[in-house]
């Protein structure tokens, strides 16, 4: 009996441990938007097409990828090709 409440707590536990840290995204990412092109090589946030997720772009400045930043900044980024950010991937 004692083993069984032990695992039902611990189990417990463990659940609002694991729902809590998934609220954090949603939370830090208010007052943000995705801009493509113009994250650095496996410092994006996440992609479209090339690649499935975050941290895995294989160039610097790929227009598939997007990184979250402040709203109302991305489209006024330039990248060193004279490039700006896109709030759509190309």
């Amino acid at each position: 009996m004692k083993t069984t409440l032990a695992t039902l707590a611990l189990a417990g536990s463990i659940a609002s441990a694991l729902a809590t840290l998934a609220a954090v995204p949603a939370v830090a990412q208010e007052g943000k938007e995705k801009c493509y092109g113009v994250a650095m090589k496996g410092q994006n946030d996440c992609a479209a097409g090339s690649h499935d997720c975050a941290g895995k772009s294989m160039m610097d400045y790929d227009k598939a990828s997007f990184k979250l930043v402040p709203t109302g900044t991305c489209t006024s980024m330039m990248t060193p090709d004279g490039g700006h950010g896109q709030l759509e991937p190309a």
